[in-house]
C-alpha cells in the first residue's frame, strides 16, 4: 500500500508561506535542490491543492520550450510533464495539464482508492490548504517538512485551527548547511 506523504517547507513558526502567499524566504539553494530530488525520487504522483497547482502549470510546461533552462528545470518539467499528478480542489472544473486527475468530491475515498494501487508514495507537494484537508480526514502517513531558519510572524499554516493533536514519531532528520532542518516523521501508532 503506498503512503500519501506530505512534503512542505515551513517556517520556524509553522507557515508554509507568508502573509501574501509567498515564498522567498525559504533559502533555496543547490543543496535543497539536491534534497528535494531525493523526496521526488520517491514520488508516485504529485498532489497539490489547487493554487499550487496552477503555481507548477503556469510555469513548468514552459520550462520544456526555454533554451536557458537549468538541466535540472529541463528534467524536472519532462518528470512533471510525464507523471500522473493529482489536484484536490471543489472550485476547479477541469484540470488541463497533461495527465492530471482532478479530485472534487468523496476526497477521502478518491485518495484511499489511490493508496490501495501499487506504485510509489503520492506526496503532497506544500499545498497547505488541501494538507489542512487531507489532515482533517487522517489521511497522511508521513511527514517531510523542511523547517527553515525564519519566523513569520503571519502567513498560511496546514496545521492551525480544526486540527486534533497528532502525535508524530521522529524517523530522520539531519541539518542542511543553510541552516535548514530536514525532517521525516510518521504517525506515532
Amino acid at each position: 500500500m503506498r503512503k500519501l506523504v506530505l512534503f512542505m517547507h515551513v517556517s520556524l513558526d509553522g507557515y508554509a508561506s507568508d502573509s501574501n502567499g509567498g515564498l522567498d524566504w525559504i533559502p533555496y539553494n543547490e543543496e535543497l535542490e539536491k534534497y528535494a530530488e531525493e523526496v521526488v525520487a520517491e514520488v508516485g504522483s504529485p498532489v497539490y491543492g489547487r493554487t499550487t497547482y496552477q503555481m507548477m502549470e503556469s510555469y513548468w510546461p514552459m520550462a520544456l520550450d526555454d533554451p536557458n533552462a537549468s538541466k535540472h528545470d529541463m528534467e524536472h518539467a519532462q518528470w512533471l510533464q510525464d507523471v500522473k499528478k493529482i489536484v484536490i480542489s471543489s472550485t476547479m472544473d477541469k484540470a488541463e495539464w497533461n495527465n492530471t486527475m482532478l479530485i472534487k468530491d468523496n476526497i477521502a475515498a478518491e485518495i484511499k482508492a489511490l493508496k490501495e494501487q501499487p506504485g510509489q508514495n503520492l506526496v503532497i507537494f506544500g499545498s497547505p490548504g488541501a494538507a489542512k484537508t487531507l489532515l482533517e480526514l487522517g489521511l497522511i502517513d508521513e511527514f517531510l517538512l523542511t523547517i527553515c531558519p525564519v519566523v513569520l510572524g503571519s502567513g498560511k499554516s496546514a496545521f492551525d485551527g480544526g486540527i486534533e493533536k497528532i502525535r508524530l514519531k521522529l524517523l530522520t532528520s539531519r541539518t542542511l548547511k543553510s541552516g535548514i532542518i530536514a525532517t521525516r516523521y510518521e504517525l506515532e501508532k
